[in-house]
């Protein structure tokens, strides 16, 4: 007979009922400020907003993150020295050089926003299984 297990109110549950159960709760805790930040650095670097014509290849749009940092950030250094990627970029696997810190920081929030994404889903899935692993039997365990 297989094991069960109760977790909070719920009783008699399967090893993959119980598991469910710890991710859940665990992106529970790990969904806190940190999303709200990730989730509006992406939303706020992507390409919604119409712009100028651009030359052929470049991603059509602007973003709000654009917008408000070569607004606010209108600096150019003197080499095109800082990487950035867009939508476009991305899907070649090549980065775009640029020179205007407004670019750049406009560019880069939604990088920010994706790495953080990355690192909460990460992190549920780590702490959901050392989670699980505590509370049920050995032969039950994920290894």
């Amino acid at each position: 007979m297989s094991n069960t297990y109760g977790y909070g109110m719920h009783r008699n549950l399967t090893p993959s009922e119980l598991l469910f159960l710890i991710a859940v709760d665990e992106t529970c805790d790990e969904l806190g400020v940190n999303d709200a930040v990730a989730v509006a650095s992406i939303l706020a670097g992507q390409n919604w907003l119409p712009t100028r014509v651009k030359p052929m290849g470049a991603t059509p749009g602007t973003s709000v993150a654009s917008k408000l940092s070569r607004r606010f950030l209108d600096y150019d250094i003197k080499w095109k020295i800082l990487p950035t990627v867009t939508n476009g970029s991305v899907k070649q696997l090549k980065f775009l050089m640029a020179r205007n810190i407004g670019k750049f920081v406009g560019r880069t929030v939604p990088v920010v926003g994706w790495a953080i994404a990355a690192h909460d889903a990460m992190a549920i899935g780590i702490n959901s299984v050392r989670h699980y692993n505590r509370l049920v039997k050995q032969e039950d365990r994920i290894s």
